[in-house]
């Protein structure tokens, strides 16, 4: 077997470097997510009976992948610095240097390492992690914040679930939905009283959501032991309001990334707006690219700090640097929330401008 070449035994070297150091970041900030979870957790539970340590402890578990995927650009950032610190404190760079590796031929490891995380997160891990965030938001709703009312898109139109103050409910089916009249079309609604016992029945062309409830009209009412009764409007109370139906789909946390684009198209065909999953899978998509920036901008801060006295500094930098963009990611989603900005550019701004403001520092230190 022919002798490894100099050029990849060093490539594997920085990329097991590289990812040992992101590792050990990975499950050092992981434990500290969890930890401040769990507390508050405890904190929202309250009185609540049926919350107990272990339900708590279960669902502090259960949201851990997904707040995973959170830090993970900060992971990158911070292990990166760790990695080349500890190499040059080595003075295992300064003797690639010396034998003529420039700055981008030891960033390459990481570089490819990072890109393949990306991928892998987003779509293998992210399946995986949206599963038991759903299962996480279940549990939330349901024990700490006692909330009923439930509603899914399906091919077969829109599903809404909602309880009254006597204890029954209410199912409404509708076969589309005119957003800008807050109108459900080709509505059926079923009455359940609290033992289960269907008290009526409503087929109607449209309700719209008014002030006080729904404003039902051109249906028929069922009840039992009684005939059918036609109506030109009938008024149905509810404590709905557009924003709770709109807030009430799945979270584009909870959806994996094979799952996102056909519920974005589902969305705009029933009439309702895509806008925060749209914004969700395009990050989704930014994420090898964000995971490359932060190896860039880690390297510009860690690469020409001195053997001694350097450490705080480069902490007290890397730090800096994860706030400000952490910073300016939210403010540039919120735009894009708004429809201030186009969707893509703000999923992809954040990574852009990190990379190019990364490559901009190496240019300056190393070749300027």
């Amino acid at each position: 077997m022919a002798p490894m070449s100099p050029g990849k035994t060093l490539f594997r070297y920085i990329a097991r470097q590289f990812l040992v150091w992101c590792s050990l970041v990975f499950l050092a900030m992981l434990a500290i997510v969890f930890l401040l979870d769990y507390i508050e957790l405890i904190r929202r539970s309250g009185s609540k009976p049926e919350a107990t340590l272990y339900v708590l402890f279960k669902m502090a578990l259960l949201k851990q992948p997904y707040m995973a995927q959170q830090i993970m650009p900060f992971v990158i950032l911070f292990g990166t610095m760790m990695a080349f610190w500890r190499l040059t404190r080595s003075n295992e760079l300064v003797v690639a240097r010396a034998a003529g590796v420039s700055v981008w031929q030891f960033l390459a490891p990481p570089l490819a390492a990072a890109a393949i995380i990306g991928v892998f997160v987003i779509t293998l891990f992210n399946p995986v992690a949206s599963i038991l965030q759903a299962r996480y938001e279940q549990l939330d709703d349901s024990i700490l914040r006692g909330e009923a009312d439930t509603l899914a898109l399906s091919r077969t139109g829109l599903w809404l679930r909602q309880s009254d103050d006597q204890g029954g409910r209410s199912i409404v089916h509708a076969d589309g939905y005119h957003a800008e009249r807050n109108a459900l079309e080709g509505v059926t609604m079923l009455f359940i009283a609290g033992d289960r016992k269907l008290t009526k029945r409503i087929d109607a062309r449209e309700a719209q959501l008014g002030n006080s409830g729904w404003n039902v009209f051109d249906g028929t009412l069922w009840q039992p032991s009684q005939p059918a009764q036609s109506f030109r409007e009938l008024e149905i109370p509810t404590n709905l309001t557009a924003r709770n139906i709109q807030d009430s789909f799945a979270a584009p946390e909870t959806m994996s990334f094979w799952e996102l684009p056909n519920f974005i198209a589902l969305l705009e065909s029933s009439g309702f707006s895509a806008l925060r999953h749209r914004l969700y899978f395009d990050a989704l998509l930014a994420r090898p690219l964000l995971f490359a920036a932060m190896v860039v901008i880690a390297a510009s801060f860690s690469l020409r700090m001195q053997r001694r006295g350097g450490t705080g500094i480069m902490i007290a930098a890397g730090v800096g640097a994860g706030f400000i963009l952490y910073f300016l990611s939210d403010v540039v989603f919120a735009l894009g929330l708004s429809a201030t900005i186009p969707v893509s550019l703000a999923a992809w701004s954040p990574a852009g401008i990190s990379c190019l403001l990364g490559v901009s520092l190496l240019l300056h230190l190393e070749d300027g």
